[in-house]
Order: structure tokens, then C-alpha cells, then sequence
């Protein structure tokens, strides 16, 4: 089967199953930058980026710090993330070729936040959006209000480009980010700062995990009304 046909065949696959977009990204270049042994990632040049929409309603909630109800939410959107990614690596292993789901949330170094590998740089160069100055992917479509998940694979996929678009002018999470963490050059993004207001957040007990979701209201915002 042709790539575009495969590219195709596990699109539909995977919107079928609830996920919102799409993507595949050669990661060639970038895979050895992965917090993965070499010998998992041995011709895995391709990962399809698979994302699911946050509830709007939910979100809106959220105004100085994040609920109880979005930190249920968050996880259950992950959880259903992680299932896509089995089914789709399922599928994908089924056909003869290799998979390797990404788990949606894990990190495995709190400090500098940083999982097996990033989601959102995946994302990127699978198309579904460009880094924000919130530090998230933002869609076009969705902001940044979608949770994203991985399956790298050999299986010969047709790859997608990364957008050219960007924030341009709205800096809706600039002004609302508590800790003022959000400048207006995303490489100047105070990670330190942000972790510091997650830390808090836990530390008060008004959430279980480090999360936040106020620039993730803001840019959702913003993008729906267009």
C-alpha cells in the first residue's frame, strides 16, 4: 500500500476512534534528541500526532487558578489519548509494521518538564499548529485548548508540513498569565516561573498534578470567536 494510501487508511482510523486532528511528522532529524533508547527508535522515522479537544465549558471555569473539575477533565482526555494511541499502534503493529506509543502525560523530569518526548514539537512538525507564546501548540482552529499523544512508527507514511502561521497579534495568555511567565518572544518564556505557580497550585491542594489551564482559557477564547 502507498503511503498516502496508509496515511489515509489510519486517519480515518483514528478520527473514527474520537481524535480531533491529525498529523504525521518524519522526525528523522530530530528522533535522536528522543528520551528513548536507540534500539526502540532503530527506523522509526515517522510519528502520527494525534489530538483530542478540551471542553470549552470546562475550561471557562477556570479564572485565577485551575478547578477540580478541569484537573478530572485533563486526566480523562489523556486517558482517552493513551487508548487511541494502543488502538492506533494496534493497528498499525497488526499490519506488519512497528509502533511505539507515546503515553500522553508522563513526565519523567518534573524540574525541567520534560517527557519521553515533546508532544507539541511533534505537533509542530506534523502540522496541527506552531509554538505559541504560551509555550503550547495553538491550532488554528482550537487555540490551545487540545491535549496531544504520539505513535512513532516505521510504517511508510506521506509526512505533513508545519504551518506558517503564528500568534500574530493576540497576546490574550500575556495579559491573564498570573506570574507574568508569557513574553512576547516565545524563546523568552519563563519556564522556572511557570513550575513555580504549578508547585503552588499543588502545594494548596487545589489540584492533584501540576496544572494550570488560565493561558489555555485565553487562547481557546480567542479562537473560537474566529
Amino acid at each position: 500500500m502507498s503511503k498516502t494510501k496508509n496515511y489515509q487508511r489510519i486517519k480515518k482510523f483514528c478520527l473514527n476512534w474520537g481524535a480531533d486532528l491529525f498529523g504525521v511528522a518524519d522526525v528523522t532529524s530530530v528522533r535522536d534528541g528522543f528520551g528513548l533508547g536507540s534500539a526502540i527508535l532503530k527506523n522509526l522515522d515517522r510519528a502520527i500526532c494525534l489530538g483530542v479537544r478540551a471542553s470549552s465549558g470546562i475550561l471557562d471555569e477556570i479564572e485565577q487558578q485551575p478547578t477540580k473539575l478541569y484537573f478530572h477533565h485533563y486526566r480523562t482526555v489523556n486517558m482517552l489519548l493513551d487508548q487511541l494511541a494502543l488502538r492506533l499502534a494496534n493497528l498499525i503493529q497488526n499490519s506488519g509494521f512497528r509502533s511505539i506509543p507515546i503515553p500522553a502525560s508522563q513526565i519523567v523530569d518534573w524540574q525541567r518538564q520534560t517527557a519521553h518526548l515533546s508532544h507539541k514539537k511533534i505537533g509542530e512538525l506534523a502540522g496541527l499548529g506552531w509554538l505559541g507564546r504560551n509555550n503550547l501548540l495553538v491550532n488554528k482552529k482550537f487555540g490551545s485548548q487540545f491535549r496531544l499523544v504520539t505513535v512513532l512508527s516505521d510504517m511508510p507514511l506521506k509526512s505533513d508540513k508545519p504551518s506558517k502561521e503564528d500568534c500574530g497579534n493576540c497576546r490574550a495568555c500575556m495579559v491573564i498569565c498570573p506570574v507574568k511567565c508569557i513574553k512576547e518572544n516565545q524563546r523568552d518564556f519563563d519556564h522556572q516561573g511557570c513550575f513555580a505557580l504549578l508547585k503552588e497550585f499543588q502545594k494548596q491542594k487545589v489540584v492533584d498534578q501540576y496544572i494550570c489551564g488560565i493561558c489555555v482559557k485565553a487562547c481557546q477564547a480567542k479562537y473560537a470567536k474566529n
